[in-house]
């Protein structure tokens, strides 16, 4: 979740949002609904010194196929100072999961801090496949979870502007599975699984909790380990496994600047990542457009949401936007992504090179406590009926109850796990 490091150094600029006045100061549920949007594996950068109370909503809507409903909804609670001066309360509910982090500021050192954290509800290990362009809801199965936590946060330069990081997780992570009346009657879902997952990562830089920051920059370096019990088969006839250690590598860097005069902006970022013994349940899913709600949102217009499974994968991001009327009430903006994916195995047909583009306008509330775009993506090579090209609609909402306190129009990012959620279409089909 939310978990900037805000006023303990930043490389984001700090100011009226898209007003050009930058200021010296700079600065992870993904097929999620309303049940789903946050998930259990958050992604996580360093405690959030701000307070925060908003709402977020968010949902893709593919014009072609069937697939995974690909929506978030939750309310989100920062408290910094909770109880005492050095503890910090994070806390994002959706109504049927829950994802909390208590926060201590300096421990072992002044500029360390840790957070543990408790997770746990409805469908967030909820697998859903998709192979050659199509959803199947005979292979797909709901998960639910349960998660007890720990985190380190080190500053490794307190006196430097642009902030390093170096963060560790272990997690004590519980996935039940279940089949529905969609699960095909002769394939045997997975049993019940535990695992101990293990992430680590070294942030330079990073992104300020608001889209509407005028100044952004980060690389980073991050590995995760999935440990599970035991390796397992599961299936028809127990033709899939599920390795025992999965081992997945990945990086990021991107730069957003905003030009003081026009208030345009532009926002371009490379992610690149690898794995080791990958399965369906741990390698990384690619597609489309629910930018909010991830640290590490693996965006390709047009695509359903987590189409592609990838052992390896390379992606670009790039987005524009700009006012279009005098009060800057309306934006306009463009996206777009490109992608080469070393697919699974048992997905190859999917093809390595991937792209799609997409548009939206967005208004904002004239006192700035909340907005709403409305997106349109094209997957130029997304597989739909054994021809390539895909559309896709989109809607994503924020209500931030603090935006006039503060400064208008802050577009959260609730940093929320890529991989956790993929059930959402369980409760809304």
């Amino acid at each position: 979740m939310a978990r900037g490091s805000g006023r303990r150094g930043t490389c984001g600029a700090r100011g009226d949002p898209y007003n050009g006045r930058v200021t010296d100061k700079g600065w992870v549920c993904a097929a999620a609904c309303l049940a789903l949007g946050i998930g259990s594996e958050t992604a996580f950068g360093q405690l959030d010194p701000e307070k925060r109370r908003l709402i977020q909503l968010g949902y893709n809507q593919p014009m072609e196929g069937s697939a995974p409903i690909a929506a978030y909804g939750f309310f989100y609670y920062n408290r910094p100072g909770f109880l005492e001066t050095n503890l910090t309360l994070r806390l994002a509910v959706a109504p049927i999961y829950v994802d909390a982090e208590l926060g201590v500021s300096g421990v072992f050192t002044p500029h360390t801090d840790l957070g543990i954290g408790i997770a746990g509800g409805g469908f967030a290990d909820t697998y859903s496949e998709i192979r050659d362009g199509d959803y199947i809801k005979a292979e797909s199965f709901p998960g639910h979870t349960a998660e007890i936590n720990a985190s380190l946060y080190h500053r490794l330069n307190p006196d430097w502007r642009v902030p390093a990081w170096v963060i560790g997780r272990v997690a004590v992570h519980r996935a039940l599975y279940t089949d529905d009346s969609d699960t095909d009657p002769n394939f045997e879902v997975p049993d019940d699984l535990n695992s101990f997952n293990f992430r680590t990562g070294l942030r330079v830089g990073g992104r300020e909790p608001s889209l509407t920051s005028p100044l952004a920059f980060e690389m980073s370096l991050w590995y995760q380990a999935y440990v599970r019990e035991q390796a397992q088969r599961y299936g028809f006839s127990n033709d899939r496994e599920i390795e025992p250690t999965s081992h997945l590598f990945w990086g990021r860097t991107f730069l957003k600047y905003t030009f003081e005069e026009s208030q345009q902006y532009f926002d371009v970022g490379i992610t690149m990542g690898t794995t080791i013994n990958a399965d369906r349940l741990s390698a990384f899913r690619l597609g489309g457009f629910l930018p909010f709600v991830a640290e590490f949102p693996l965006n390709l217009p047009g695509y359903y949401f987590q189409e592609l499974s990838a052992e390896q994968f390379a992606l670009l991001n790039a987005e524009y936007s700009f006012p279009f009327t005098p009060n800057k009430s309306w934006r306009l903006g463009f996206h777009g992504a490109g992608a080469f994916v070393d697919n699974l195995d048992t997905h190859e047909a999917a093809g390595n090179w991937h792209a799609g583009v997409g548009a939206g306008v967005t208004y904002v509330s004239p006192r700035g406590a909340w907005f709403v775009s409305l997106v349109y993506g094209y997957g130029i090579r997304a597989m739909r009926d054994d021809d390539r090209g895909a559309n896709q609609v989109g809607i994503l909402f924020q209500y931030d109850f603090d935006a006039v306190k503060k400064f208008p129009y802050r577009r959260f990012d609730p940093n929320v796990s890529p991989y956790s959620s993929r059930g959402g279409e369980r409760l809304f089909r």
